[in-house]
């Protein structure tokens, strides 16, 4: 007999069942006697058919709904009391670990660096976009095969995938309201989307590809880039183009609308980061910071008084629309930064990716607060401290990672975006991966000694289960 395997292995466990085998050889089944169990033995090689056992190791979940628990009866017990506790590096502390939100005053709690999960179609396309639902229950990617997969944002799991687009997808977005999502492919078709990914509606956009689209504040209207080197404000509700904005001299790659104000920030191919007054459709200003093409340009989502834009010359920079310039340029590897995601809790936390594939987290208060040490002392030596400050307003302040996954991805990162509650990391690349992140549990040496840390060459066995793709492993928040 032969044994062979079903489809009833889950978390770990297997199981078999027999199927005579359909063979006369010497040592095989024999049909007249139904009790004899014999291996087929191969003469020649001298090795007996064994069954072959898959390693199966447990699927990693990030259950955060006992750290919400935990921190909403603290909240009661103690409603004065704002300050979530120390933690520290020992796993006795784990119990004490709440969400991003009771940690609104130590945004390096929120770094998502530990490895949790990688999620892959059967069939492999290049992932070209993520997007949290807005209740943070699944994932949506968007592939260049014009693919939407939904993923289980707890475990991890396929939930379903459908074919939404003819052509890659290259953008997308949800409302703020919550109850549409807008894609845009390679042809410069953008269709509306339900929650319940129901299309109700196709444009014909633009002549080329759709880059980015963005929402308006009130979800009234929506902007649209293209690689036809311009934008356009449409009507939501009608479907109808309002205005189309021109003065960029090649494709633009990315468009934000403003959270809370009538501001448009683009990115282009030109070097050039233009804002623009959506209602009457001028250029309020042009920013030369960068000198390559730019990747991605966001508002800060929490107080909206930071831009911060990446581009291909290796740096990304971050601007404040009250100046209207430079105020610090984030540095790491020599590599082009292809994507970019601010934190949704924490206005001071950045992250970014770059075309090798490393994830890096940018914490601006650290060099702020430095700063503002170095001058209140020169000023209490004596100097003039108006004057010193004028200087350091003068050029922007370089930053370097706090901390880095430098071997998340080996191929570049197209996109990636922080889960509602910001416990969350979610990249995807053009490795056809969609990887996830959280954040390190206290005394969890464990999170920085993978492959994808040190690198799959250097790092000897698997970590906490996870094989060779980073499937498998087990983690709870």
């Amino acid at each position: 007999m032969s044994y062979t395997r079903t489809d009833e292995v889950s978390y770990g466990s297997s199981s078999y069942h027999k199927r005579p085998r359909n063979t006369t050889q010497q040592g095989g089944y024999n049909p007249r006697s139904h009790q004899s169990v014999q291996l087929n033995y191969d003469y020649e090689e001298g090795q007996s058919h064994q069954p072959q056992h898959r390693k199966v190791g447990h699927r990693r979940t990030v259950d955060y709904t006992g750290t919400v628990a935990r921190w909403r009866h603290k909240r009661v017990v103690c409603p004065y009391s704002k300050d979530p506790g120390v933690l520290r590096p020992r796993k006795d502390y784990i119990i004490d670990l709440f969400p991003p939100p009771a940690y609104c005053d130590n945004p390096i709690s929120s770094t998502t660096v530990k490895f949790v999960h990688s999620s892959v179609n059967k069939v492999r396309h290049p992932v070209n976009l993520v997007r949290w639902t807005p209740e943070g229950r699944r994932l949506l990617g968007a592939s260049s095969s014009g693919e939407f997969t939904l993923w289980n944002g707890m475990s991890f799991n396929f939930e379903t995938i459908m074919q939404a687009h003819d052509q890659a997808i290259r953008a997308g977005e949800w409302s703020h309201n919550d109850d549409w999502f807008l894609s845009g492919d390679q042809e410069g078709i953008v269709k509306y989307w339900q929650p319940n990914m129901n299309n109700v509606k196709v444009l014909a956009a633009h002549r080329e590809a759709v880059r980015d689209l963005s929402f308006s504040p009130t979800d009234a209207k929506f902007v649209t880039a293209s690689d036809d080197s311009t934008l356009k404000i449409w009507n939501f509700n009608e479907g109808q183009e309002e205005r189309t904005l021109s003065g960029h001299g090649w494709d633009v790659k990315c468009v934000h609308w403003h959270p809370t104000k009538g501001l448009i920030v683009s990115g282009s191919k030109d070097n050039l980061v233009k804002l623009w007054d959506p209602r009457t459709g001028k250029c309020l200003t042009t920013l030369h910071g960068h000198k390559n093409t730019i990747t991605r340009a966001q508002f800060e989502p929490t107080r909206g008084d930071l831009l911060a834009t990446s581009a291909r010359d290796q740096t990304a920079r971050i601007f404040d629309i009250r100046m209207m310039r430079d105020v610090a340029v984030l540095r790491g590897p020599s590599c082009d930064i292809t994507t970019l995601a601010w934190h949704p809790i924490h206005h001071s936390l950045l992250v970014t990716g770059d075309f090798n594939g490393a994830i890096h987290f940018y914490l601006l208060d650290a060099s702020q607060a430095s700063a503002a040490a170095s001058l209140s002392s020169a000023g209490g030596a004596g100097g003039s401290l108006s004057s010193q400050t004028a200087s350091v307003a003068a050029t922007a302040q370089s930053f370097e990672p706090v901390q880095s996954v430098p071997y998340a991805h080996e191929s570049a990162i197209w996109s990636m975006e922080f889960h509602p509650m910001g416990h969350i990391l979610c990249t995807g690349s053009n490795d056809k991966f969609t990887r996830f992140w959280c954040r390190a549990r206290p005394g969890d040496s464990a999170a920085f000694k993978d492959g994808y840390h040190l690198g799959h060459e250097n790092h000897q066995g698997s970590t906490y289960g996870a094989d060779s793709h980073g499937y498998g492993g087990g983690h709870r928040e």
